[in-house]
């Protein structure tokens, strides 16, 4: 926990030696209309006691629970192997491998994690790394701005069937950069982009954003919707889950347009490799692009080069930052690569192999299909989405959804995730996923489980009056 050592007077009197009267004058060029109206929902500060009660209660709550929630982290199998090197001195306390010469293991480690990065998503490069999914969709937002010149809209086509929290940190990014994100709605009979209802003169736009799988779990008609946005001469930003890649069509191969094919830009989330759920972080963030757009990249790229006497070695190629090169000309000013994230996720790759990601993916959706099979036979439960589906999947329930996730948590289930607050369309519904690591019997039980629990509340909800004599 940081100390800070100053106090108001000291804090008063440094003011006066520099001759203003409030920290806020400090920052008087910046323009009122882009200063925060303050941090009114952060409570007042807490003695180290009473935090570090708060910390042990968390804590507490982390036991083991039968996850059939996903929405953009997910519980997979991570082999003992991965951490148990991850965590060895070379890695855990390596970071900025600025000192080429003194960081030749982080560097090849970096220079392998790009190579199976752009292997995966069949981009041509891969940087190193960004700091979460959804920072890393809102940086791919600003460098399709800064790399579609054809364009001077500053429109960016975003579906609602992007992960919302990706949809909310993209836009406080990106809007007082004048840069507008245009929703696009999803058919309600698929969950996807409604192709049939995209504009045919949209006018200028910059970018598209395609989902694969969507928020839902549903899977996007990629193709048309690539070729339809290299056809108004727009960049597609393609957010993808990488363990999906491994089964579906990667973004670098999308399309039919025999002039461009492919996604423009990738990014996403990568969590699904090697990371576990570790109750909402640390993270990562990829992201793949183009070659013709690769000096437009956030954050750093590893190249591999020969020293004086011919020997293999690596160095950092480009790293467009504020401290290399003019701020105006920066690329991004992220300031962490989460380096040890991204060691793991290399490492779990190394591991398990394209067989294995294969193999992973593959039984996640076979059990998500069986999930659905037996959530399909309750009575009181309706899936919403005809589409094709990766992992996940949506249901609606005649009961009140919160009695029933309450219900189960208490039994020891997380039983999915809730999509009324981001979707008030989507009342009493609940996305449901299954990873490799659950069982038939855990898929099996927890229907079984549901199916008691809502024959219960059924009851409970509609006593049965008493016979008058």
């Amino acid at each position: 926990m940081p100390f800070i050592p100053h106090t108001e007077e000291e804090v008063k009197s440094m003011l006066e030696v520099i001759g203003v009267e409030s920290i806020e004058d400090l920052f008087d060029e910046i323009p009122e209309n882009l200063r925060s109206e303050g941090l009114t929902k952060v409570p007042e500060g807490l003695t180290e006691m009473e935090i570090g009660r708060i910390m042990r209660a968390r804590a507490d709550q982390d036991t083991y629970r039968l996850c059939f929630a996903g929405g953009g982290a997910y519980e997979h199998h991570v082999p003992a192997a991965v951490w148990e090197i991850t965590t060895r001195g070379e890695f855990y306390s390596a970071y900025t491998p600025y000192q080429a010469e003194a960081s030749q293991g982080t560097l090849q480690l970096l220079y392998e994690y790009q190579t199976m990065m752009a292997s995966l998503t069949a981009m041509d490069v891969s940087n190193a790394s960004l700091y979460d999914g959804a920072s890393a969709l809102a940086e791919a937002v600003l460098m399709a701005v800064r790399a579609n010149r054809k364009s001077k809209s500053k429109r960016v086509l975003m579906p609602r069937t992007v992960n919302p929290a990706y949809r909310k940190v993209a836009y406080n990014i990106v809007h007082n950069q004048g840069i507008v994100l245009e929703e696009l709605d999803y058919d309600v009979t698929s969950g996807t982009i409604d192709i049939n209802s995209l504009p045919d003169e949209p006018g200028d736009f910059t970018a598209l954003v395609i989902p694969q799988p969507n928020y839902f779990g549903s899977l996007e008609e990629v193709d048309a919707l690539t070729d339809w946005a290299h056809q108004h001469k727009a960049l597609v930003i393609a957010v993808v889950n990488p363990m999906s890649l491994a089964m579906l069509k990667p973004p670098g191969e999308w399309g039919n347009d025999s002039d461009i094919t492919g996604a423009d830009i990738t990014c996403g989330e990568g969590q699904p490799l090697g990371i576990p759920l570790s109750s909402g972080g640390p993270y990562f963030g990829f992201m793949c692009c183009r070659q013709v757009y690769v000096r437009q990249m956030p954050g750093r790229i590893i190249g591999r080069t020969v020293d004086l006497d011919g020997k293999p070695g690596f160095s950092l190629t480009l790293q467009a930052r504020e401290q290399h090169i003019r701020r105006s000309k920066a690329t991004s000013n992220i300031c962490t690569n989460q380096g040890l994230l991204v060691t793991a996720a290399t490492i779990y790759m190394a591991i398990v192999g394209p067989y294995g990601l294969e193999n992973t993916a593959a039984q996640s959706h076979n059990n998500t299909q069986l999930l659905m099979s037996e959530l399909d036979k309750l009575n009181g439960v309706q899936r919403i989405f005809n589409s094709a589906n990766f992992h996940e999947a949506v249901f609606k329930f005649d009961l009140p959804l919160s009695d029933v996730i309450r219900s189960l948590a208490a039994q020891g289930i997380v039983a999915g995730v809730r999509l009324e607050d981001d979707y008030p369309e989507l009342g009493n519904c609940l996305m449901v996923c299954a990873t490799e690591t659950k069982s038939e019997d855990d898929i099996k039980g927890f229907a079984k489980t549901l199916a008691t629990t809502l024959t219960r509340l059924q009851a409970a909800a509609c006593p049965v009056q008493p016979k008058m004599a």
